[in-house]
């Protein structure tokens, strides 16, 4: 009776994510899609608890350990969510994914250690070798994993710096080709030393750190989400180990959402994944290349005239970046957006799918000060409003708006779809200085004589800029 319960919980769970996951697609549905995949999820972990026997007919036991472990990673959990600022939101990404990539490991090596001591006392390799198989592929895939979105984690709060070598893409080649190796050594050869299994271990550990260190911050959306489809896949080989319904739905399906979103970020910028993982696009050639050529003349525009602008323009499009999310601006954005549409001026946001430092960061940031959803236009809607608009006031953002992507061939950026601000009448942008941007690469479109400097602190400028129209 208990097992035909737990099957049933595991078929609820399953349902919700599919369910969840699909609310997510919508910015007005999403935060319930969450918690409906979260109650899921809780069904399908009380179930295991309190319903799952193994063959002997015993349940887990173990309550204390099981509970204690919940309830000190529940209030780090909630505590670390509540603290995070939103620009610092990329870093907790990386991290909860990195600690999810350890679990699908940490797995790994605990059946490893059952399998061997069993094929080491009853001396029968019969069927071990599909066993090891998906235990190897949850090693190395959830040790990248973790390895690499902790390097992710530790690059986007600037503890380190990008770096490469000359040969760091044949090392790394022959780290996962190693790793590989020793695998299919083992799972023909079930019965060899424990510690080769550890040397695999360590050399996907390299690997995941190695593979992360030289990609540019511009490329980082793209390796957050490649490292969560890379946990959800390792997520999956635990399921399959287990034969749990559940942990393999929500596996594949995090696998197969991260893909399809690593896909689309790649489309999004118009590279292809290898490229991406190879070309090193951000990294330190990039900012030197950027830092070598001269730089143009500029215009400023005063916090009176931005505001004499704007109030009488018709249409004002804002396009946020990465500097809105530094200052903490997104409320007094949506302060400044209402100011402006209570004087008739109609007023939308450009997104790109790649401003930020993940997927959806300014999505995320705007949806939090209450902008309405219907505001947001994704790349194509904007570019289309962008000729009829008067004002474009560029936030912090910086290569998503860089015209060298269509007409410069030697810019790295070169192809990459960008926001075609300039198509608007008047464009003004808010920097703290005329530094480049995380990628390193020198703006033309701030050189533009429909182009205006407006200099610092996002928050503090919006702010000013408020009072001036008011």
């Amino acid at each position: 009776m208990d097992l035909n319960i737990l099957t049933l919980c595991y078929l609820i769970g399953s349902v919700t994510f599919i369910v969840g996951l699909k609310m997510l697609s919508n910015p007005a549905s999403a935060r319930n899609g969450n918690l409906v995949a979260a109650a899921g999820m809780t069904i399908a972990i009380l179930g295991t608890i309190f319903l799952y026997r193994d063959e002997a007919g015993n349940k887990l036991g173990n309550y204390a350990w099981i509970f204690g472990g919940i309830v000190i990673g529940g209030i780090i959990g909630t505590l670390s969510a509540k603290k995070v600022k939103m620009t610092a939101m990329p870093e907790m990404v990386s991290l909860f994914n990195g600690m999810g990539g350890a679990c699908a490991a940490l797995i790994s090596i605990v059946e490893f250690n059952h399998l061997h001591h069993y094929l080491e006392n009853s001396l029968d390799t019969t069927g071990a070798s599909v066993t090891l198989m998906v235990i190897f592929a949850g090693l190395i895939i959830g040790s990248v994993s973790f390895a690499g979105s902790m390097i992710a984690w530790a690059k986007l709060n600037g503890r380190i710096k990008d770096y490469s070598f000359n040969v760091q893409h044949i090392f790394n080649l022959a780290l996962l080709i190693a790793a590989i190796g020793f695998s299919v050594y083992i799972t023909a050869n079930p019965l060899v030393p424990s510690y080769w299994f550890y040397v695999v271990f360590i050399l996907a550990l390299l690997y995941g750190v190695f593979f992360v260190l030289p990609i540019g911050g511009a490329d980082m959306p793209v390796v957050i989400s490649l490292l969560n489809s890379f946990t959800g896949v390792a997520a999956a080989c635990g399921g399959f180990l287990y034969d749990n319904k559940v942990m393999l739905t929500g596996g594949i399906l995090v696998g197969a959402a991260g893909t399809l979103l690593t896909i689309l970020m790649c489309k999004a910028m118009n590279r292809s994944l290898k490229n991406v993982l190879i070309g090193s696009f951000g990294g330190n050639k990039t900012a030197g290349a950027a830092g070598s050529k001269e730089p143009g003349a500029y215009k400023e525009i005063s916090l009176s005239d931005t505001a004499v602008v704007m109030s009488y323009a018709n249409k004002v499009m804002i396009v946020p970046g990465y500097g809105l999310a530094v200052a903490q601006a997104q409320h007094a954005c949506h302060e400044l957006e209402k100011l402006l549409e209570a004087k008739g001026v109609e007023v939308k946001y450009a997104i790109h799918p790649v401003a930020g430092r993940m997927p959806g960061h300014m999505n995320v940031l705007l949806a939090e000060a209450d902008v309405p959803y219907e505001k947001l236009l994704e790349m194509e809607q904007a570019n289309d409003e962008f000729p009829t608009t008067d004002v474009v006031l560029i936030l912090g953002a910086n290569d998503v708006v860089n015209p060298a992507a269509k007409t410069d061939p030697s810019s790295p950026i070169y192809g990459m779809p960008i926001l075609d601000v300039e198509l608007a009448k008047t464009v003004i942008v808010n920097k703290r200085s005329m530094k480049p941007g995380y990628a390193g690469i020198e703006n033309d479109l701030f050189f533009q004589p429909k182009t205006s400097m407006l200099f610092g602190d996002a928050k503090k400028v919006l702010q000013d800029l408020i009072g001036e129209i008011k």
